[in-house]
């Protein structure tokens, strides 16, 4: 047999029900979007004024009343083969596991390539105690009632008729009693309903349960005995006695929340959960062309050993389950940049943990904060046998659509472990995951029990090749476009109508997209944020268009109305400059759209300095203002700002042509004269971004002194004419942007000396403001320029109205610079922008300096 090493697991399948979430995607919507779902116990469960006393001493009583539970599900027995009789007598654990394997194989069926055969495929889930146990444990507890109330004075026909009272609160035994409250009859369910004929059972491994199945599973596969396997995990036992088992630990938290890694973590909070997932051979689904949404690459197990008590975690423990994951999956922990903790917010549970972490993952490099950790149970609290379910599953999503999700409440890690000084940071907000191609994004996982029970699994996204193809991704937009056309506005109503029979948002804003005619007589457009009601939205629409005279004009709330004939104009993209950048810029696209993400992944794979340039524009999570504004001044810094902004265009510009739009002319402001290079095609995204790096470079190494700029309201005459008379020689009209806007330019004590032009002054790295005053003139040209056409590889403009002229075709100074001839000599004067004039005729030429008009050098205009 090959070894385990060389067989990587391929997740074909996944389906949950989590706190708060009655489907996979609602999970992940829940996670990305950080929600919190910890609520006090509902009605449906347990009294909390029977059980709940605020003192930890009480005697059977439980200090915490709140907890992560499950939303209502619908079940339908005879659907799934049962006896409504039955319903009663049946653990939620092995309802819930039937509904959840049912999803399951649907997702299976819809990845798979070839129709599944059941024959050898398996069930071995994770679970634990059932809560059924305890209540038909205390039905059994009569003869200590009858006792008792005999003790107490009652004949015995009273004792009898209390007993009787009670025992009828409890369900009574029946046929179907002992099979409804044994753990593995969830599995031996879900393979009797399902037709399943491979291995079945389920494991208790207390809290890492989730994962021990897991690992079983995997070896089924790696051995040969199955093709296909479901593992995960199902915990749906909030019951009194597990709320007071935990708080006679105690391991609950008093303030009633729970806070992973956080310097206010007190303890845990118990959720609910089920979770699964479908298990290949990776080079059997490649084979068989099936989608995949993520990769196993090893999973290590180890026991604590000998310890002080059998509930308390050990670090060496889990530590060695880490080092034996990372040999079985052939690549050091290094490369991982993501893990998902066990983190149940105890004290000592994170702190053995994080100490694990660090020793296994702090040899692998000397620089500290590359990898983001977190705990889902931030969200839903501890599922217990499940909790190893609900983390795999979410870092499987996170792989999959390319995010860091957050781990939430959390306002300062916690002192004690320095988690500055380690390889990991606390990823408190959602964030896109960027990764050069180098090698796959990776991510990890920890699970541990009661008893010593350590599980680590080490996970990579999939990246297509061959036959095998990625699994199709969660949509988690903040709002959906809804396009309705058709004769009348009557015909509008209808045509919403129609589409509110389809169910969710997501599906009528597709559909409606798919069938909008944009040649129709009247046109609506509605934008449906998350949660908002679209019969709502659309009746809002519709009374706003009624009267015709609304037809063109701007309309409140995300609406837009048009009738008549469509009258389509040409497309100008204009891409702005310098002065917008701010950390996170575009990350919200980024995650929306793969077209988007990829530019930002080019780029990352370019040596642009010490560090990635996503690093700056993307940064981690931190907690204090000294650090926060640290990251906004390195942002800020030329030499990185110019190819921020390039690269978030470009993604902007990617985002359009995959919607299929194409302009007819590009122009841009400062820095975005290149980026319209890049649209017309004249740069890729690569030459696009180095080039504004090195422009940046270049502006900084011309700069002397800190400058400032100031936007001025008022036409360009007046403006010299103030500036002539009453300020210091060290400010400049840099740009004339409008006819009624002026930006200028100089020291930022002369700049601060032109307050009464009534502007608004913009503080900017002191580079930006140098390359607009005449001490650089001749600067650009000098030695710091050469080597700049190594940067670019220009090509054939793509849009018709520019031409291209080859770099080897402009005039060349001898230290390597295209086009410097042409500035030699020049007195650096305003930058006039295009007018609306410019935009209408296609013309984009551009006025800079005092010499008169001078074109772009790399690709002119064609006025034709």
């Amino acid at each position: 047999m090959s070894d385990i090493r060389s067989v990587p697991i391929a997740i074909v399948g996944m389906a949950a029900v989590m706190p708060g979430a009655a489907d996979l995607a609602q999970y992940w919507r829940n996670i990305v979007e950080g929600r919190d779902l910890i609520t006090d116990v509902p009605d449906t469960h347990w009294p909390i004024e029977d059980y709940y006393d605020p003192d930890p001493a009480a005697p059977d009583k439980t200090y915490c009343k709140r907890g992560g539970f499950l939303p209502d599900i619908d079940f339908d027995p005879i659907a799934h083969g049962m006896p409504p009789a039955a319903m009663a007598a049946t653990d939620p654990a092995q309802l819930l596991g039937l509904v959840v394997a049912d999803r399951l194989l649907t997702d299976v069926r819809r990845n798979l390539a070839a129709p599944l055969d059941t024959e050898r495929v398996g069930v071995i889930l994770g679970s634990a105690v059932l809560s059924m146990v305890g209540t038909m444990d205390a039905r059994s507890q009569q003869p200590a009632w009858m006792a008792a109330l005999r003790e107490s004075g009652l004949s015995e026909a009273e004792a009898q008729r209390v007993c009787d009272r009670i025992s009828a609160r409890f369900v009574q035994w029946q046929e179907a009693s002992l099979p409804g409250l044994l753990a593995n009859v969830i599995a031996g369910r879900i393979a009797n309903r399902l037709d399943l004929h491979g291995t079945n059972c389920t494991i208790d491994a207390a809290c890492a349960g989730s994962l021990a199945a897991v690992h079983a599973a995997v070896n089924e596969l790696v051995l040969g005995q199955a093709d296909l396997m479901i593992s995960g995990g199902v915990d749906t036992c909030n019951n009194p006695m597990t709320f007071l088992g935990f708080s006679k630990t105690p391991a609950l938290s008093k303030t009633g929340d729970i806070r992973p890694f956080s310097e206010a973590a007190d303890g845990t909070i118990l959720g609910e959960g089920v979770g699964m997932v479908a298990l290949k051979r990776l080079a059997d689904a490649e084979r068989d062309g099936d989608r995949i949404h993520a990769v196993i690459k090893g999973i290590g197990t180890s026991p604590d050993g000998r310890g002080t008590a059998i509930y308390a975690p050990a670090a060496k423990g889990q530590a060695r389950a880490l080092q034996r994951t990372y040999e079985r999956a052939g690549y050091g922990p290094a490369t991982v940049e993501l893990v998902e903790a066990h983190g149940t917010g105890t004290r000592a549970g994170d702190a053995a943990e994080f100490a694990a972490l660090r020793e296994v993952f702090a040899p692998e490099r000397d620089d500290t904060g590359w990898c983001a950790l977190g705990s889902v149970k931030s969200q839903i609290g501890h599922t217990k046998a499940a909790a190893g379910a609900a983390a795999m599953i979410k870092m499987v999503l996170a792989l999959q659509h390319k995010r860091l999700p957050p781990t939430i409440k959390i306002d300062q890690p916690n002192p004690a472990m320095d988690i500055a000084a380690s390889p990991f940071y606390l990823n408190t907000r959602t964030r896109p995951w960027i990764r050069s191609d180098d090698h796959p994004r990776r991510a990890s996982m920890t699970s541990s029990g009661f008893g010593g029970s350590n599980f680590h699994m080490a996970l990579e996204e999939y990246r297509p090749g061959g036959t095998g193809r990625g699994a199709q991704d969660i949509r988690t937009m903040p709002a959906e476009l809804v396009l309705l056309s058709a004769t009348t506005v009557d015909g509008l109503a209808a045509r919403g109508a129609e589409l509110q029979d389809l169910g969710g948002i997501e599906l009528i804003a597709a559909e409606s997209q798919r069938s909008f005619d944009p040649a129709a007589p009247v046109r609506l457009a509605v934008v449906v944020e998350a949660g908002q009601d679209f019969a709502e939205r659309l009746a809002l629409a519709l009374t706003a268009v009624s009267d015709e005279d609304r037809a063109g004009m701007p309309l409140p709330g995300g609406i837009s109305y048009q009738n008549g004939p469509a009258e389509p104009g040409g497309v100008a993209y204009l891409f702005p400059g310098q002065g917008a950048q701010y950390p996170g810029m575009g990350s919200d696209v980024a995650m929306a759209f793969d077209a988007a993400r990829e530019i930002w992944d080019r780029a990352a794979g370019l040596e642009l300095g010490e560090q990635s340039l996503h690093q700056v524009v993307f940064p981690p999570p931190v907690f204090d203002e000294q650090t926060e504004e640290a990251q906004r001044a390195l942002l800020t810094d030329t030499r990185w700002t110019q190819p921020a902004l390039a690269a978030h265009s470009a993604s902007l510009l990617a985002v359009l042509e995959a919607a299929g739009v194409q302009a007819d002319v590009a122009a841009g402001h400062s820095l975005g004269e290149l980026v319209a290079l890049s649209a017309a095609g004249v740069l890729d995204t690569a030459s696009l971004v180095r080039l504004a790096r090195r422009r940046g470079e270049l502006v900084h190494a011309a700069a002397d002194r800190p400058g400032a700029m100031l936007a001025v309201m008022a036409p360009i005459d007046r403006v010299r004419a103030e500036l002539a008379r009453t300020v210091a020689a060290d400010v400049w009209v840099a740009n004339h942007n409008r006819p009624d806007q002026v930006v200028v330019s100089g020291t930022v004590e002369a700049v601060d000396g032109t307050a009464r032009l009534r502007g608004r002054r913009d503080l900017v790295p002191q580079a930006e403001c140098r390359d607009r005053v005449p001490q650089s003139a001749g600067r650009a040209g000098g030695p710091a320029a050469a080597g700049t056409p190594q940067h670019a590889r220009p090509r054939h403009a793509r849009l018709p109205g520019v031409r291209q002229r080859r770099c080897a075709d402009l005039p060349r100074r001898s230290d390597g610079d295209p086009g410097a001839p042409g500035r030699a000599g020049r007195v650096p004067g305003p930058v006039r922008r295009p007018d609306r004039s410019h935009v209408c005729r296609g013309r984009t030429g551009f006025r800079r300096g005092r010499g008169g008009h001078r074109p772009h050098r790399n690709g002119e205009c064609d006025p034709r």
